[in-house]
């Protein structure tokens, strides 16, 4: 229940008072920092409210097309087929199948304490504002800082990564009807700036109609990716149908200078890249209703759903693969249509392609709608330059357009790392994981290890485990940073065709905005921007009682923004 008064400013003009304090939510704003109110808000409004901002897109989205947007970002079958050569590249397919069991573990701790951040502070700038939030006094701008620019890095990376390996996808199969035809870089970087452009247009859209075609093209994803576990092992040409379970589970086909066991942690990137969509619900949670329960639920439903089906998956593929080698080099130059022409008739190796396809154009114009999102977010505190243009929100789509555009044209640009071969834009697919993972940890960890009492849980919580799972989310994290970054072989064989160039193309552009901070911006960057109207409220004055409050499961008691009692507001 709602519970206000109303009283009169400094200029006479009559307030509402919303119930600002029984928002279970952990915010920016200072102790006993209430905002004013000059209209009803219900029960997502009064949450954003609270947390600084005002309320500037419509609430179209629901735990559904969340979901859906998530899982059409996370983009199982695309995705699989995209990194399919890091899983059964790097170790075989025992290094696949138990890679994605033990990767999935930890990336569902990951996942959950995601979740219970965005519960308690479900904003678009998502992992930037729990970091600034929740950091040790003193250290909150920094932590926002890092947090932001390693998580938006990863966010404009994941489009263009995606509309390549489509692109590669396209160009493959025509590859298998022409085999004449052997696709340029310029080709497919060509067809890649095609699709970026039509992914921006569709990302600009308004809101309903972004979560109808998301919605459309998850349920595609989902019903493809089940045609998908049940075709191959159907239509399968092996003889026999199938590699022994011996092999599969115990042979660990070592491609790399590494022992055994890197090898396996390796192929980690394919699993990490593949789930790194779960954190779109964060970004959508200003646009989904009731998003602090809405929002989380969806976080963990993609994580696990998309671990469940992608372990599946990696099963069918271990099972079916007869020669991993020329899977690997073929000349198509995508290991996935080479799969399927080594198992299946070219037919139906085809139409499963085809299928991929398609899940691959959803999965990439996801990605655009999270991007623009984080963009957009960001720049509403300044943290870009121009910011007050990209934090422009298009009055005819109440979209942000300009975030759309801008992460179109980087996108591009981006992509001219095709021309420069295969190693150099693969560099994309291992940036996007690292990226992410860092921004994921950063808020994380100091929720587990720094936080004390000023994180107040939303109603979506996981009780006195959070820490303990939070912990082992990070822990894994700081594992895999540096594992990401090792080339596959080492000393006289390394060359630079050969070199794994994360640590450079990801650590040149952290460096370069941490000597920005230390030299310019921590003069004037001081983290989330609150954009509504507010006060601070002093304890010794005139007391308002909002009577009527009572706490329910979705509303805590001592989960308010001001961490005063409940039922009390000083003026």
């Amino acid at each position: 229940m709602e519970a206000k008064s109303s009283y009169s400013d400094t200029s006479g003009h009559p307030v509402i008072q919303n119930d600002f304090n029984h928002a279970p939510v952990t915010s920016v704003l200072a102790d006993g920092d209430v905002p004013y109110a000059d209209h009803h808000m219900d029960a997502d409004e009064r949450v954003i409210t609270a947390l600084g901002y005002k309320q500037e897109f419509k609430r179209e989205f629901s735990l559904w097309t969340t979901f859906c947007v998530s899982f059409a970002v996370l983009g199982l079958l695309p995705s699989f087929a995209s990194t399919l050569y890091y899983g059964m590249g790097y170790a075989g397919t025992a290094g696949m199948v138990w890679g994605w069991i033990i990767a999935m573990i930890f990336i569902q701790c990951v996942a959950m304490a995601m979740a219970e951040l965005c519960s308690a502070m479900p904003t678009s700038g998502g992992l930037y504002y729990a970091a600034a939030v929740l950091a040790p006094p003193g250290y909150g701008p920094f932590a926002a800082w890092i947090t932001g620019w390693s998580n938006w890095i990863g966010q404009i990376t994941a489009a263009p990564s995606v509309d390549y390996a489509l692109s590669a996808m396209i160009l493959a199969a025509v590859s298998i009807t022409r085999p004449s035809y052997v696709p340029t870089n310029w080709q497919t970087f060509l067809l890649t700036t095609l699709i970026m452009i039509i992914h921006a247009g569709i990302s600009s859209m308004p809101t309903k109609r972004v979560a109808q075609f998301n919605s459309c093209g998850s349920t595609f994803n989902m019903l493809a990716l089940v045609a998908t576990l049940i075709a191959i092992p159907a239509a399968t040409k092996n003889k026999p149908r199938f590699t022994p379970a011996h092999e599969v589970w115990s042979h660990i086909d070592n491609q790399t200078d590494f022992p055994d066991g890197v090898a396996v942690l390796m192929t980690f990137v394919g699993v990490i890249w593949t789930m790194s969509g779960y954190d779109s619900p964060f970004h959508l949670s200003e646009e989904c209703s009731n998003a602090n329960i809405a929002s989380p639920r969806a976080i963990v439903m993609t994580s696990a759903v998309g671990g469940l089906m992608g372990w599946f998956l990696q099963l069918v593929v271990a099972y079916t693969v007869l020669d991993i080698k020329s899977v690997i080099d073929s000349d198509l130059g995508q290991p996935w249509a080479s799969y399927l022409l080594q198992v299946m008739p070219q037919r139906a190796a085809l139409g499963i392609l085809g299928l991929t396809i398609i899940c691959g154009f959803s999965m990439g114009q996801g990605c655009m709608v999270a991007a623009s999102r984080v963009t957009y977010a960001y720049a509403r505190d300044d943290c870009f330059p121009l910011s007050r243009l990209w934090k422009h929100v298009n009055p005819h789509t109440a979209t942000p357009v300009n975030a759309v555009v801008l992460n179109a044209v980087l996108g591009i640009l981006m992509c001219l790392l095709i021309l420069a071969g295969d190693v150099a834009i693969g560099a994309l697919f291992s940036i996007g994981a690292i990226a992410q993972f860092v921004a994921f940890a950063i808020p994380i960890s100091i929720r587990v290890f720094f936080v004390g009492d000023r994180f107040r849980r939303g109603p979506w919580h996981l009780g006195p485990f959070g820490p303990y799972i939070g912990g082992l989310g990070v822990v894994f994290v700081a594992l895999m940073v540096p594992i990401l970054c090792l080339p596959s072989v080492t000393r006289g064989d390394l060359t630079p065709d050969l070199m794994n160039w994360t640590c450079l193309v990801y650590g040149a552009p952290m460096l370069a905005v941490s000597v920005w901070w230390v030299v310019d911006a921590r003069r004037w960057f001081t983290g989330p921007k609150v954009n509504v109207e507010h006060a601070i409220y002093s304890g010794h004055e005139e007391t308002v009682i909002s009577e009527g409050v009572e706490p329910d499961e979705n509303h805590e008691v001592g989960a308010s923004m001001s961490g005063k009692s409940p039922d009390v507001l000083s003026k």
